[in-house]
């Protein structure tokens, strides 16, 4: 039996300016850079079986994007198309790839061809796929026998449950800071820090976290990768010889707005259009809090003899979220609130802050499915590394989707890993449709989406 091989790659990935920004829906772009966008790669390898695990600091990867890098790194590097591993940190101060789905007028006026802008998407795709392609190769050219230890941290007081019941018995996405309506939090917050650990001999020891949290915390038209990178790059410079990648968890309702803030919580923060709190300092705070929480294991982390790798990955259909009577506007509003919005006109539309957000992101649903189809096919991966396990979504699960996979049997720990391999939105619970919110209004699947996930997970990871 051969020794564990593990190698590790960076590439730059910052965009140019005017670029299209993704992750809300209004449209903004590029004015400058706050920090670089990295890809980071591990690349493993034992017995014959070679996988690569990369993730980008962009906000998704659209399933088409996905699926050419993929096949992209697997034709370069001889690696299997399945056992390419591709997933975004989600930050919301990255480019779009593929194509931009809002218009081409900032909130300053500034006005932007809509050809001009898909011709620099068009070459920043063909500049990310080298990049990634790069990085992979790197990354198994860097291989080195390696020993894996794994552990497990908190990191506490940064990340929150985004959903609230509200006085009137509504729920509500992001209901604001010290919204005097807000009655708790609906859910409860995982702030496990999941950290493995790859010592190798002549080079640098590898580490992996995994953990829960959207990164939208600097948000305006600065490119910029967020607490994620804050936290690689205050770990390498903490522990010399070291080398960071962060995949995130399911964040789908998490986020890192603390809406009752006291003493210094709201230090470097402020309320931005949309009611959420921000701030770059506050992104610069969360990175150094994941960081300190993977110190408390680095040092104490168990070594575990990996008997073998392997990757599977399966598609399943799934049901899609047709409009029907339970949404809160009817096909025809969906379509004025549509055409509003494209014309840039979102202050015609009767709400504002989370609630106007919510109402678009409804509104573009009714509007896509209006006509089917009545299933999606979507693609989940399962990689095995000795007795851990990383489940790859494509889209963003909910925290109870990170429960229910944890909780499967026979594994030494488990690594849910959202915007993998591509994203087709979110996945609530069974009970949030009932609920409401921003997130099960918007989600592009019907209800039983998340109990489905975890269902066919644990079957990948019985088979992987």
């Amino acid at each position: 039996m051969s020794t564990l091989q593990a190698g590790f790659a960076r590439t730059n990935i910052t965009p140019m300016r005017n670029i299209a920004i993704s992750g809300y829906f209004k449209p903004r772009f590029c004015t400058g850079v706050l920090d670089d966008l990295e890809v980071n790669a591990l690349a493993l390898e034992k017995d014959g079986v070679t996988m690569l695990m990369l993730v980008a600091d962009l906000c998704y990867f659209t399933v088409g994007i996905a699926d050419r890098l993929r096949k992209a790194v697997s034709e370069a590097t001889g690696v299997p198309f399945e056992a390419v591993f591709l997933s975004a940190t989600h930050t919301h101060t990255g480019p779009y790839v593929e194509s931009c789905s809002e218009g081409n007028e900032d909130e300053e006026g500034n006005k932007f061809d809509p050809a001009y802008i898909q011709k620099l998407i068009d070459e920043y795709d063909d500049f990310l796929e080298h990049r990634v392609v790069d990085a992979a190769k790197e990354a198994i050219e860097d291989l080195k026998p390696a020993k894996m230890g794994f552990g497990v941290s908190h990191a506490k007081n940064i990340a929150f449950v985004r959903r609230y019941i509200m006085k009137d018995g509504s729920i509500r996405t992001n209901p604001g800071v010290l919204n005097p309506d807000i009655v708790r939090p609906v859910g409860e917050i995982d702030d496990a820090v999941n950290v493995l650990r790859f010592d190798r001999e002549g080079a640098e020891t590898i580490v992996l976290a995994n953990f829960g949290c959207h990164p939208d915390v600097v948000g305006g038209s600065k490119v910029s990768a967020d607490w994620p990178a804050v936290f690689r790059r205050q770990f390498e410079k903490t522990v010399d010889n070291t080398k960071c990648l962060f995949f995130n968890g399911a964040e789908g309702d998490i986020n890192h707005v603390n809406v009752f803030p006291t003493a210094g919580d709201f230090n470097d923060m402020f309320n931005d259009f949309d009611g959420v709190s921000r701030g770059y300092g506050h992104a610069r705070h969360m990175g150094r809090v994941v960081a300190g929480a993977v110190l408390q294991v680095y040092d104490k982390v168990e070594y575990v003899d990996v008997d073998r790798i392997g990757f599977v990955q399966t598609t399943v259909n799934i049901p899609t979220q047709m409009p029907s009577s339970i949404d809160d506007i009817d096909v025809a509003t969906a379509h004025k609130y549509k055409d509003l919005h494209e014309a840039g006109k979102d202050a015609e539309i009767p709400y504002n802050a989370m609630m106007l957000t919510t109402i678009v992101a409804e509104a573009l649903r009714i509007c896509r499915f209006e006509n089917g189809p009545e299933y999606i096919p979507m693609s989940l991966t399962a990689f095995k590394i000795g007795d851990v396990a990383f489940v790859g979504i494509p889209g963003e699960p909910f925290n109870g989707v990170s429960k229910g996979l944890k909780s499967a049997e026979g594994w030494k720990m488990v690594c849910p890993v959202c915007l993998t391999n591509g994203s087709t939105g979110y996945f609530p619970m069974q009970d949030s449709y009932e609920e409401g919110g921003y997130e099960a209004r918007s989600s592009e699947f019907k209800a039983g989406v998340a109990e489905l996930i975890i269902e066919e997970g644990r079957k990948l990871m019985e088979k992987v």
